[in-house]
């Protein structure tokens, strides 16, 4: 989902409120569990390095960030499902779920991925490592972000309607926070 022409704040009364609402649901373990098992599958520890989805529902109640990442952390555990938030004017290239090949270029701080790593990755190197586990600073959304990238990943046993259904919530949220953004999605299955 790409979102232009976004007015993005600090935590207001009303993303507060959407965070604690979120907070209160239940946590979908065969969801998270089905994350576990992905990571496993690429060689990640899912108990050290743990799934964006997972992370966030051991953090509750959900911190505050910006509207716009409080917006999508919300929808995220509400529905149990990863979902990244990238600022589309500091991206380079398209953004690409790939296997690291272990020579990407990364920020200092995260490392580099290993070989046979899930990532995400432009023109410039990578963007997320360990499929959802951990964003550079660089493509982060922040309050300043007009123009953004929204991945949401589905893992079964979440249908393609559930996806669809919280890509259409986000989508609300975020034209209740900028009515004149331009939202545009796309929906892409194995790699297609």
């Amino acid at each position: 989902m790409t979102a232009h022409g976004l007015r993005n704040g600090p935590t207001d009364d009303r993303s507060r409120a959407r965070l604690a609402e979120a907070s209160e649901q239940g946590v979908q373990a065969d969801k998270i569990e089905s994350w576990r098992e992905a990571y496993k599958a690429f060689g990640a520890k899912p108990s050290r390095t743990r799934p964006s989805v997972d992370a966030l529902t051991r953090r509750l109640p959900l911190p505050e960030i910006n509207q716009v990442v409080d917006a999508y952390n919300s929808i995220s555990v509400k529905h149990c499902l990863p979902i990244g938030g990238e600022d589309l004017d500091k991206y380079d290239g398209p953004a690409r779920l790939t296997v690291a090949t272990g020579d990407e270029a990364s920020e200092e701080a995260l490392g580099a991925p290993e070989p046979g790593e899930v990532i995400w990755r432009d023109g410039t190197g990578v963007t997320c490592r360990r499929w959802n586990w951990r964003q550079v600073v660089r493509t982060r959304l922040t309050e300043e972000t007009v123009n953004a990238l929204f991945l949401l990943e589905r893992l079964e046993p979440m249908s393609i309607e559930e996806l669809e259904l919280a890509g259409k919530e986000l989508a609300a949220l975020l034209t209740e926070l900028s009515p004149d953004v331009r939202i545009a999605t796309r929906l892409i299955t194995n790699g297609k």
